[in-house]
């Protein structure tokens, strides 16, 4: 009887998996298709260069000396007119050289505005609450301290807002330390599947782009509507994007706004960050979820999109259940009644259907981004997998577990960087400012030996 009632439970898992992962495998495969076939991807570059409203740019910072240099440089050099721009670094309660660094560039260029926290929560999220009660723009523009945008960024991500529907935009995150490790090569290819294929694909379908919490921004009425930053969850990214859209603003999604990132090179430093990400995505999903299911405004496609982003590191869970399922009925005898064949068959059939969805999304974003050289990594990949599915499990055990008993679980913490200091090696901005710039006529930037504000 037991036995019966075990192959009974090993089938209706593995039933359970193969319908839950089959949804996400059409799902990829159709947003990889429908990315193919854009002849001309939604673009708001044609916004640029009329009327552009004031913008306040965050930069969350705790102990960045070795990037700080890096983004504060790349943002003197963007081409928004100062007179319209603020910048605030946000120094989290620093104990290196941050706060040096930053009040250098300050003194230099006053457009830059530190905001120096030595108290409080710690973490993204409380420090931002705290500096947007400072901030004068119309539009809020975030990068973390390890990214540096490209010189026309600011305008890039902007744009867009000049469509009243818009409360947030996304811009695309590119790694610059690809070939450091393998895991950052690998993770190149992730965050090219990402972005090129998904992001864009569920743009132009109308779908929710997901704000990712830097490359991006958000109008600062937006924000005061749904009630600003949540300081209670580790990824305030994601649940500022379902805030919006249940409040009835939209998240763009600008593919040509290229924002250049240092993706973890260690699997320890990968693995915290995953943790993180889990844990504050799965939160939002059930604080979500409900209210996604009932807003009527929102079309069945969008709902459903929305369900399956949040609930994505559920897969992970299932696929582990399903390959438990499966040794069961392999090692029992009394489950070799059943004809095997067929059902082998069916199984692997899935598999083939719903493993190669994945890889069709880095193959689309390969062509697309001329890196065919770099789709030779795409079969280890597979190890990358691997080690995210234990990741991934581990911290769903651990959040249910703390959801369960009450706990606290894990607090903020930021990734660890890796770039090289201001010796000169880093990534080609990291150097103390010798000098300054100056406008031109025209509202454009260029270098100069001469200080400003000394």
């Amino acid at each position: 009887m037991a036995i019966t009632a075990l192959i009974i439970f090993s089938w209706t898992l593995i039933g359970i998996a193969m319908i839950v992962l089959s949804a996400y495998a059409v799902r990829h495969y159709y947003l990889a298709y429908s990315r193919m076939r854009i002849a001309h991807p939604r673009e708001t570059n044609e916004l640029v260069g009329f009327v552009m409203p004031r913008i306040t740019v965050f930069v969350p910072m705790h102990n960045e000396e070795r990037v700080a240099r890096d983004v504060l440089q790349a943002l003197v050099d963007c081409d928004y007119d100062w007179e319209l721009l603020e910048v605030i670094p946000v120094n989290d309660r620093s104990t290196d050289g941050t706060r040096a660094i930053v009040d250098d560039f300050a003194r230099r260029y006053p457009f830059i505005k530190p905001y120096h926290r030595s108290e409080g929560v710690g973490g993204k999220p409380a420090a931002l609450v705290e500096a947007t009660v400072n901030a004068t723009g119309e539009i809020y523009l975030m990068f973390d301290a390890d990214y540096v945008p490209g010189r026309a960024v600011l305008k890039m991500l902007t744009a867009p807002f000049l469509d009243p529907e818009i409360g947030a935009v996304m811009g695309r995150v590119v790694p610059h330390n690809i070939g450091d490790s393998l895991l950052s090569g690998l993770l190149s290819l992730e965050r090219s599947a990402g972005y090129q294929s998904v992001q864009q694909a569920r743009f132009n379908l109308g779908f929710t782009a997901q704000f990712g919490g830097t490359v991006g921004g958000v109008r600062a009425a937006a924000l005061r509507a749904v009630g600003g930053w949540n300081p209670e969850s580790l990824t305030e990214d994601t649940d500022l994007t379902f805030a919006l859209l249940l409040s009835g603003w939209r998240t763009a999604y600008v593919n040509r706004a290229e924002c250049y990132e240092e993706v973890p090179q260690d699997w320890n430093v990968r693995r915290r960050q995953l943790s993180r990400w889990v844990t504050g995505h799965t939160e939002c999903l059930h604080n979500y979820w409900p209210d996604l299911v009932r807003a009527r405004f929102l079309t069945r496609g969008e709902k459903w999109d929305a369900i399956f982003l949040l609930a994505m590191y559920l897969t992970a869970p299932i696929i582990v259940l399903g390959w438990l399922a499966s040794l069961v009925l392999f090692f029992v005898p009394e489950a070799h009644a059943v004809p095997v064949l067929p059902f082998a068959m069916l199984i692997i059939g899935y598999q083939l259907f719903s493993n190669q969805a994945t890889f069709l999304e880095i193959g689309v974003a390969t062509l697309l981004d001329g890196t065919r050289l770099r789709a030779l990594l795409m079969p280890l990949s597979l190890l990358n997998f691997f080690a995210n599915t234990g990741a991934i499990c581990n911290a769903l055990r651990k959040f249910y577990w703390n959801r369960f008993w009450g706990s606290g679980g894990d607090g903020w913490y930021k990734t660890h960087r890796t770039r090289p200091g201001s010796d000169g090696k880093g990534f080609g901005l990291n150097q103390a400012p010798t000098g300054a710039a100056r406008q031109s006529l025209n509202g454009l930037y260029h270098a100069n030996s001469e200080g400003m504000g000394d």
